[in-house]
């Protein structure tokens, strides 16, 4: 069963036209008739993303990672569970990044994030990422500048340094690529109106008080300068290799079946196959067989 979408909508590649985040939708009409027909789509969606796994696994030789970015309350936690949860464990594995801690700000700002690459076989899920440094540190740069342990000359031309760390991430995703690793980014891109509704439901909601945090808040008055830093990140990084998805999210559900979709469609692209035994394995193979079968 199909969904009736064309998913190069919402594929950001760098060919054509200049990206701009005032142009994409943040909501579409239902892909689902109802509920059941969505509990339906995304059953096949996460049987399909499975198979694909378990065949990523046996090739072993391409690792896929899947980069969610978005603004506050678009939805990253719950996509990630609700579309990966029926993949085998063992071949995913999530890494959620917040705050650096002392140890990583010792190091290069790709450092803690390089190290936790896919390896051959396996889905990588990084629920944000070196993608941070080129946008919540270009819309308060004081990060960089009170926090950021760099050399005083990285610091005299601020809107160099993003230039140059959005050139530093482009030139990581290609070597990635060139070593079998499949990086596919998507911003979950959700509407302010949207986010000041599930904002206040965190409020209003007892079991949702966790997830808030006042500082949220205040980040959306920063909400024009956070969709030029996505114009420029895009801009700068979107590749056929590696590519962009910019997903409604206003509709969660819609935005399930859609990065479900996607995600199959980035896994088509990458010539997977079952791994083919060279002769000797496969006489071995048939002599075992011809073992079984001749058992009593």
């Amino acid at each position: 069963m199909k969904l009736d979408l064309n998913i190069d909508d919402y594929r950001i590649t760098g060919s054509g036209k200049r990206f701009s985040m005032k142009k994409m939708p943040t909501k579409v009409k239902n892909l689902h008739r109802d509920e059941a027909h969505y509990d339906e789509l995304l059953a096949q969606y996460r049987t399909e993303i499975g198979d694909m796994q378990a065949m990523l696994y046996a090739h072993d030789r391409y690792a896929l990672l899947l980069v969610f970015q978005a603004m506050d309350a678009a939805g990253k936690d719950s996509t990630i569970k609700h579309v990966m949860s029926g993949i085998d464990p063992q071949g995913v594995e999530v890494h959620p990044f917040k705050r650096p801690s002392d140890d990583e700000l010792d190091h290069d700002y790709l450092w803690r994030t390089s190290t936790r690459l896919p390896p051959r076989g396996r889905i990588g899920i990084f629920n944000r990422s070196y993608y941070e440094e080129v946008l919540i540190c270009q819309v308060h740069p004081e990060i960089v500048t009170k926090y950021q342990r760099l050399p005083d000359s990285a610091k005299k031309n601020m809107g160099n340094l993003f230039d140059k760390r959005r050139e530093d991430i482009a030139a990581f995703e290609a070597y990635a690529h060139r070593n079998g690793i499949r990086i596919v980014k998507f911003m979950l891109n959700v509407s302010r109106d949207v986010q000041k509704e599930r904002f206040l439901e965190r409020i209003d909601t007892p079991a949702k008080n966790w997830k808030f945090n006042a500082a949220d808040v205040a980040e959306r008055g920063h909400w024009n300068d956070y969709m030029q830093a996505y114009d420029d990140a895009i801009n700068a990084t979107a590749t056929k290799e590696s590519p962009w998805y910019v997903i409604p999210a206003d509709g969660k559900k819609n935005m399930r079946l859609i990065v479900s979709a996607a995600i199959i469609e980035e896994m088509k692209r990458m010539d997977l196959h079952w791994p083919v035994l060279p002769d000797a394995q496969q006489a071995d193979l048939a002599k075992s067989r011809a073992m079984l079968l001749a058992e009593k």
